[in-house]
């Protein structure tokens, strides 16, 4: 992809991953991604705002040629993972005298990871501003989004944002431009939700400050640049509140169907009380979908026969998950069969341990339901409608 103009002097100059369907050798990666890089030219000084993965360093190259470009005076890394940092040494090489200007977290990373020498980094505090002759970056720590080391450049005269990771999408695109809003805020959520959302209640102090500096354009390392700011803006408030939706998410796996009688039945009365379900064979689905469900569920219902002597491991997948990434989720249950006993429901109660939420009594019948199974799941839609009207007085 040729190098692409944001404003005079101002251009995105890294590589798009069409093919690529993996990241980290765990995150489906169903519409690509970009490593999105930016050149920024002062009358003075010229730095180069993250890099590229390293077997695209090519592209990235073959853009500043474009650009005619002869010499890189600064190298700012945001975040030490390499598909951002990954070609630094490649630059170095490429452009002698190059700093790389960071923190020192981050230095100490690229030290480790990268064997970039410390000698070849400018360390900056917060707030520090680096002067390019008419044109100045500010820099503004923003730990946990998603390592503790990243930071933010504002672009002070032109009002661009430059956020490393933070309202990235894995959205390969030829425009360079978020005006497709629909498919790049289902891209942006699915990446909040795999990369973020762990980290969700640390961002309120950055959009605080995000909102106070105003800026026109915001920039980050993955997918495309937005011009309309509040588009993204929004949509990290609403992600990253404390405030849940009329949803119930439930995630199943049935062997011989037992479990699935028990799920089709609270499905069905779900929807009868009108609760939005999303329900998922955890079988077959891309775990990027769940972990999207579960920005906004209120509930969550793990669906399990017992195997040996514990879950379904798609379940155990699917718990550690939700473990993991920490979704504001207010209520969960486990359902399920199994043939004479086992540790399924204190697995997976392991597992959501750290969610702090409310767990309603399990449901597991033996081998196929009974009249009576079918009862206590009515029963489940009954709590679990309760539940919600609690939260949501009003409906929504």
């Amino acid at each position: 992809m040729a190098p692409r103009k944001i404003k005079p002097g101002v251009h995105s100059v890294g590589a798009i991953d069409w093919d690529r369907r993996l990241f980290d050798s765990l995150i489906p990666l169903p519409l690509g991604t970009s490593y999105n890089a930016y050149l920024v030219q002062g009358q003075d000084k010229v730095a180069l705002i993250d890099t590229v993965e390293p077997g695209l360093a090519k592209d990235l190259f073959a853009n500043l040629d474009e650009l005619g470009v002869k010499k890189i005076d600064y190298v700012v890394c945001h975040h030490a993972e390499q598909d951002h940092s990954g070609s630094i040494p490649a630059v170095l090489a490429r452009y002698p005298g190059s700093k790389v200007v960071t923190n020192q977290k981050c230095a100490d990373l690229l030290s480790s990871h990268l064997r970039v020498p410390t000698t070849a980094c400018e360390i900056v505090p917060d707030g520090a501003v680096l002067d390019l002759g008419g044109r100045s970056l500010q820099f503004i720590f923003a730990p946990w989004v998603h390592w503790p080391e990243t930071m933010f450049s504002y672009l002070r005269e032109d009002k661009i944002l430059f956020t490393c990771d933070f309202f990235g999408s894995h959205f390969a695109t030829g425009t360079l431009y978020a005006d497709d809003e629909h498919h790049v805020y289902l891209s942006a959520k699915r990446y909040y939700a795999e990369i973020m959302m762990p980290f969700r209640q640390k961002y309120g102090v950055y959009l605080q400050k995000i909102d106070a500096l105003a800026p026109e354009i915001i920039a980050p390392s993955h997918g495309p640049i937005y011009r309309r700011p509040e588009f993204i803006l929004d949509a990290y408030k609403d992600w990253t509140s404390d405030t849940v939706k009329n949803e119930a998410l439930v995630a199943y796996v049935s062997m011989h169907g037992s479990t699935k009688i028990m799920v089709d039945r609270l499905v069905d009365r779900l929807v009868t009380q009108g609760i939005n379900v999303k329900q998922f064979d955890l079988a077959t689905i891309d775990i990027g979908e769940l972990a999207m469900a579960l920005v906004d569920a209120a509930t969550l219902v793990l669906a399990t026969p017992t195997v040996l002597n514990g879950p379904h491991p798609a379940a155990v997948y699917a718990a550690y998950l939700a473990g993991a990434i920490k979704p504001k989720l207010r209520h969960a249950v486990i359902i399920g069969s199994q043939a004479w006993g086992g540790k399924t429901v204190d697995t997976l109660k392991g597992l959501l341990a750290g969610l702090k939420l409310e767990m309603f009594d399990p449901l597991m019948s033996k081998g196929l339901p009974t009249s009576e199974d079918l009862l206590a799941v009515d029963r489940l839609a009954e709590t679990i409608q309760s539940r919600h009207a609690a939260l949501m007085p009003t409906g929504a």
